[in-house]
């Protein structure tokens, strides 16, 4: 019998900062001692009002399938919540509850993508987003950015970008991994672009929406023209470190929505009952509930700046959100350090795991072959002993 798997399974990328973390892991049970700035996970502790919720829905025998699209309940916290904080009206039938915001991008782009359509992605992207789009049959089109931008597209390269095969545009903000937030003004200067191309649809990934250092969110579905053509995808992993309860949503057209439920009908049914419930809880939350989380990533990314900047051949800019650094490190390439040989982003990240034991992931798995992405979620010593330590190995 033929073992082989299938070409689609062949062509596709592992996750880079899964596989990271898989080595470090490895690693660890080696017995090195090993700093790991890969994942992207808040380490904090879930707050302890979302627990109390959690174990209600449990005493409350909330244990049977849920709905499709989500609970009403729940729909209706993301419609409020929507309204809440991005002055966006979705009703509770464009709303759609997914196993996770990548689980709610990767239905999406399934739903609305044919073959040969080609997508905008500003470098850097999530990892996930490239592979996501060529599953779907799609072809990624990618648009460089660099630091000297803060790794920002402009109208200019948007425009140059879009052919008559173009179907849609899919970005984050505050932006993984680079941390870079557009404000309200480069969406409108954007926007202006898109609205000589009505057919593209946008997917707005705002998961990081409020880890937020500049003071405020713009959506770019309430920017005048965009609502009717916008995906606006979030979910709970990141704010509210509630990573492991895989709850993702989106507001959306209700065509998309419809399309999204009957898929996720076939694939995987209705996301997690208790998680669900503890969410509700999340959002009606006012966002000064965990406040003291995004005080704590602003400091931290305060501190890694301040590290960072001594070290030669780093070169960083100030990232708006988020919880990363992506500095430009292309200034070891071609340089030999202890012996190895640093030719690109993905030498100098595996340098950095066995020479200094810290884990971070390199720029090209989120199309920047000249980065790498360093995550500040992890606690203030350890982020002072891992940077110290890759700056004695360079």
């Amino acid at each position: 019998m033929n073992s082989a798997t299938s070409e689609r399974i062949q062509n596709m990328s592992t996750s880079a900062t899964l596989a990271m973390a898989a080595k470090a892991r490895e690693l660890r049970n080696e017995g090195k001692d090993i700093i790991g700035l890969s994942l992207g996970e808040p380490d904090f502790n879930i707050p302890d009002f979302i627990k109390e919720a959690a174990k209600e829905a449990i005493d409350n025998n909330y244990s049977s399938y849920t709905p499709v699209d989500g609970y009403a309940d729940l729909k209706q916290a993301i419609s409020n919540k929507f309204k809440r904080d991005n002055d966006l009206t979705y009703s509770t039938n464009q709303i759609v509850v997914s196993t996770g915001a990548k689980q709610s991008l990767f239905n999406v782009a399934m739903v609305v993508l044919n073959p040969g359509d080609e997508v905008i992605l500003p470098a850097p992207y999530w990892v996930s987003y490239n592979d996501i789009v060529k599953l779907a049959e799609g072809i990624p089109v990618e648009v460089p950015t660099s630091i000297a931008s803060d790794f920002k597209m402009t109208p200019k390269q948007l425009e140059a970008a879009i052919t008559p095969k173009t179907k849609m545009l899919w970005f984050s903000s505050p932006c993984n991994p680079s941390g870079s937030v557009y404000g309200k003004e480069e969406l409108e200067a954007l926007v202006e672009v898109l609205k000589k191309h009505p057919e593209i649809i946008v997917v707005s990934d705002e998961i990081y929406e409020h880890i937020n250092f500049k003071g405020g969110h713009t959506s770019i579905a309430g920017i005048y023209g965009m609502y009717d053509r916008t995906v606006t995808v979030n979910g709970v992993s990141k704010a509210f470190a509630m990573t492991g309860w895989r709850i993702g949503y989106i507001g959306a057209p209700e065509w998309i929505a419809k399309g999204t439920t009957k898929l996720q009908g076939q694939v995987t049914s209705g996301a997690n009952a208790i998680a669900q419930q503890a969410v509700i809880a999340a959002l009606e939350a006012p966002v000064s509930k965990i406040r003291y989380m995004i005080d704590e990533f602003h400091q931290r990314r305060d501190l890694v700046l301040q590290l960072l900047e001594d070290i030669p051949g780093f070169t960083v800019n100030v990232p708006e959100g988020a919880f990363y650094v992506f500095p430009d490190i292309s200034s070891f390439f071609g340089k030999t350090l202890q012996g190895v040989t640093i030719d690109n982003a993905s030498d100098f990240a595996l340098y950095l795991l066995e020479h200094a034991n810290v884990a971070t992931v390199t720029g090209e798995a989120f199309g920047n072959p000249n980065c790498i992405r360093i995550s500040y979620a992890a606690s203030e010593p350890e982020l002072k002993e891992a940077i110290a330590r890759i700056k004695a190995v360079v």
